[in-house]
């Protein structure tokens, strides 16, 4: 189920992080339609993005187990009657890396609307109950969960702690899902609470299998012709139209995104025009698909030429505001955040805000900048490093 919230809503005006990953406490007392974070290597911004999903899906197991594979956290492997068990490291969420008698919470200033992530103990009836779920866990070891309160909707994750030697840490592995319902609803837990929608783009561009998953839904419609219009800024007026079809008929799972120029009657498959092409295709196809929800964009700049950042920000700034998508955002460049600066004071009716992260012995705050004051702190150079 996707929460919406009210027409040009945002689901965060503010945000508040705590316990989550490296961030101890992070509060952040502004955040626009669009808000681009900058600050040294390091310092957390990527972070950022993560706790925004972690809240947008209210804790759901999918979401956090994707962020751990994301950066290859998995706990040393256990043997079970020859068998491997590679256990992600669920750990590897809580600050300080341990679970124990420590809460993630995320979401805006207001505790009530806040998420929770904390790790619970298992009565024994619930052990008993896990265990005859899963009767192929390893006899070394505990089951213990995970517990996701929004609201007053609470939603259980069981998971298997490892007590054998370098895992006596905790170190954890996902249960089956079936167990996981069932657990849930013996503790009194929700099905399911209602996620907001939200798209993640990494610095990478998409893969074919992942802008045809984001192009289907807007075929044939107005947003087709906004994302060709987003190829434009990139390969000139010459753009025709794009497709994404079949690389073989035989193959008809594999796709390839194409386009085709106007007065040239073949095609040309996309990522032969860039790496800044299929970026900015990617990113309109990924705005249209985060109506009434979230749009997280790591290092927003790669692949963006600097003379085109003030039209990519334009576009995105606008196609938020009509979508009703938030937009956070990182950079490392001083030529993004001058376009998003000069894109935000010519589109004053939408809010764009610049925030930089700072962090010092372990602490962490963030600088919020007025948008009087944005195009000034770009011009004079704002450390992004």
């Amino acid at each position: 189920m996707i929460h919406e919230t009210p027409e040009h809503g945002l689901h965060l005006p503010t945000l508040t992080i705590a316990g989550f990953r490296g961030i101890r406490e992070l509060s952040i007392g502004r955040l626009g339609r669009v808000t681009l974070l900058t600050g040294n290597n390091g310092v957390g911004k990527t972070t950022v993005l993560e706790a925004v999903r972690v809240f947008a899906a209210r804790g759901h197991q999918a979401v956090l187990s994707s962020l751990l594979r994301q950066r290859d956290e998995y706990a040393a492997e256990a043997d079970d009657d020859d068998d491997k068990i590679r256990a992600l490291d669920f750990a590897a969420l809580f600050f300080g890396r341990s679970p124990s008698q420590k809460r993630i919470s995320i979401g805006p200033g207001a505790i009530a609307h806040q998420l929770t992530i904390e790790e619970v103990a298992l009565t024994e009836e619930q052990l008993s109950l896990v265990e005859g779920l899963i009767p192929e866990l390893p006899s070394d070891g505990t089951v213990r969960s995970l517990l996701s309160r929004f609201e007053g909707a609470k939603q259980i994750l069981p998971f298997f702690l490892m007590d054998a030697g370098s895992n006596a840490d905790g170190r954890y592995t996902k249960a089956e899902p079936h167990a996981a319902r069932v657990l849930g609803r013996a503790m009194g837990a929700e099905k399911s609470l209602p996620g907001i929608r939200c798209r993640s783009l990494g610095p990478g561009v998409l893969a074919n299998n992942e802008i045809a998953h984001l192009w289907k839904p807007i075929a044939l419609t107005d947003d087709e012709d906004a994302a060709v219009e987003a190829l434009r800024m990139v390969v000139g007026d010459g753009v025709h139209r794009a497709a994404v079809v079949a690389e073989h008929p035989r193959y008809r799972h594999r796709t390839q995104p194409i386009v085709r120029f106007k007065g040239d009657p073949a095609p040309v498959p996309l990522k032969s025009l860039g790496d800044g092409a299929v970026r900015l295709f990617g990113v309109a196809l990924a705005l249209a698909n985060s109506r009434h929800g979230f749009l997280v964009i790591d290092e927003a700049e790669n692949g963006i030429h600097h003379s085109i950042q003030k039209r990519f920000w334009r576009m995105v700034l606008e196609t938020a505001d009509a979508n009703n998508v938030q937009v956070l955002a990182t950079t490392h460049s001083r030529d993004c955040v001058e376009g998003f600066a000069r894109a935000a004071a010519e589109r004053q009716d939408i809010e764009g805000t610049l925030v930089r992260i700072n962090r010092r012995n372990g602490e962490m705050w963030a600088v919020e900048y007025p948008e009087k004051d944005m195009l000034i702190a770009a011009e004079q150079g704002i450390e992004v490093r």
